[in-house]
């Protein structure tokens, strides 16, 4: 069995359980096994030597138990806003998917209890700040580990509860310390990756969203509709440019407010009634880029998010922590599988393209907010007596802020490194940071896309279009619709915009 980001989606956002097959717990137990007699009169990294800079220390016999447990509480350090329980449980969900590869050397009743956690809506206490990226996410897979052994607090139901109570309530039993479940726990990318992956959800959702507005903004405009042409995205040969094009057609297919350009503008007769006296063309004869170059925009991001989601599925089945136990070539190896740098790199692509798709959006409002740019609406969608009311003017000033703030995010985290744990760590990916800020600019950008979906509708309205859209975009307007009224009289907004939020935030 593999975790997918579609796993992740069942898990945490439908009734999905997680069930491990009869191969995935037979490499766990052989794993252990192996693990259990190959220990025996050697010195094995974090089994019976210190960690970090400590290695060069040996751990008596009869202190090993208390090295992992040690391991746990002394890391346990995180400061600052829990995670959110969606994160929370997909971390969870990339800790035991590690464990899964029969990596670890780590005793099945470990996998079994985490499974139990994530099953039954248990989440660990696990602060934002911590983790530098290598040596995995230490500190806040710490607060993780911390939980199974039946210490600190979870989120359970709703509220804050000591930990130990929650599992007496459940029938659940701290997790055992047998050779290295300390280190194992504490050891990998699972936090970074976690975030990723529900990142990489509402990455693509923004991306759907993103797509239909490029529809529906282009039936707004009465635009020609060659900008999704076949023959012309297929020129560009970019897989993410002729799948959004092709989306935008299949989307489009039934509109009847875009125009043919091969009627309007390539016959003589059609050319005569486009001309005003002086040449002048009455109608733009191409769209704005914001408009037209949505395939060309859109594909990039989705060509990103196609390789983000690669990674981070093959990151959710890998083996991340050190050392890797490999019971196949009977050996145990050391090594940095637990660096982050693939997660950090992908979660700084991802946030770009985020920030592209709120500029986008942003660039898309003004389209609809500027008059003399438009040509075909009223000032800010004003539906109401032009000075004395205001539409939705001060809802691109949101709109705009907020785009601003994730330029200022965009600055690549990946690039970062400060050396720390006495240079034994001396150069890190700040993997979660990424991941964190990356999510930082997703939610800015359903803010921003909610305040165009807004707009959009209050355009239809504005034109009296709404029959002649494509079946896919009067869906949406009739959602939105249902969100919120036409606006005529001057209203506050931060309700409906956070109801089109919410409502876009479904994945």
């Amino acid at each position: 069995m593999k975790i997918g980001i579609d796993t992740v989606r069942s898990i945490l956002y439908g009734a999905g359980q997680l069930e491990w097959d009869s191969a995935a717990l037979r490499r766990i137990a052989e794993s252990y096994d192996f693990l259990e007699r190959f220990a025996s009169n050697k010195i094995i990294y974090g089994i019976n030597t210190g960690f970090g800079p400590m290695a060069q220390w040996r751990v008596s016999d009869d202190h090993l138990r208390d090295l992992q447990y040690n391991i746990i509480r002394s890391h346990a350090t995180g400061m600052g806003e829990p995670l959110s329980d969606f994160f929370v449980r997909a971390s969870m969900l990339a800790r035991v998917g590690s464990f899964a590869q029969g990596k670890s050397g780590v005793h099945p009743e470990l996998v079994a209890l985490l499974t139990e956690f994530i099953n039954r809506g248990i989440y660990p206490y696990i602060p934002k700040h911590g983790s530098v990226g290598a040596s995995g996410d230490l500190v806040q897979l710490a607060h993780m580990a911390l939980c199974l052994i039946g210490e600190g607090k979870v989120h359970y139901n709703g509220a804050w509860r000591a930990t130990r109570e929650v599992m007496d309530e459940c029938g659940l039993q701290p997790m055992s310390i047998h050779i290295r479940e300390g280190l194992s726990c504490t050891n990998g990318t699972s936090v970074m990756t976690g975030i990723s992956a529900v990142n990489q959800l509402h990455a693509e959702n923004l991306l759907h969203h993103a797509t239909l507005a490029a529809v529906w903004m282009n039936e707004i405009a009465g635009s020609y509709d060659d900008l999704m042409a076949a023959p012309l995205n297929e020129s560009r040969r970019h897989e993410g440019q002729i799948r959004i094009a092709e989306l935008m057609r299949a989307m489009s297919s039934d509109s009847k407010r875009l125009l043919k350009r091969e009627n309007m503008l390539y016959s003589v007769e059609s050319q005569k009634s486009k001309v005003e006296s002086d040449g002048v063309f009455k109608d733009k004869v191409q769209a704005y880029y914001s408009l037209r170059c949505a395939p060309q925009i859109l594909g990039a991001i989705d060509d990103t998010l196609a390789y983000s989601r690669k990674v981070i599925e093959e990151e959710l089945n890998a083996a991340s922590d050190n050392p890797i136990v490999d019971p196949e070539t009977q050996n145990v190896y050391h090594g940095g599988n637990f660096h982050g740098d693939y997660i950090s790199l992908e979660a700084d692509k991802v946030k770009i393209a985020m920030v592209r798709l709120a500029m986008v959006s942003e660039r898309q409002l003004n389209y609809l907010c500027h008059d003399r740019i438009n040509g075909i609406l009223p000032p800010f969608l004003n539906m109401g007596t032009l000075g004395l009311n205001y539409g939705i003017q001060a809802c691109q000033f949101t709109a705009t802020s907020t785009t601003a703030e994730c330029q200022t995010l965009a600055m690549p985290n990946y690039v970062h490194s400060i050396p720390n744990n006495n240079d034994n760590q001396d150069i890190v990916s700040m993997g979660t940071n990424s991941a964190e800020l990356c999510a930082q600019v997703i939610d800015n950008c359903y803010q921003v896309m909610s305040i165009l979906y807004l707009a959009m509708a209050q355009a239809v309205d504005c034109l009296g279009i709404k029959d002649r859209l494509a079946t896919a975009t009067r869906k949406q307007y009739e959602a939105i619709r249902r969100l919120t009224p036409t606006i005529v009289d001057d209203t506050p907004f931060y309700e409906d915009l956070a109801e089109i939020e919410k409502y876009l935030k479904k994945v």
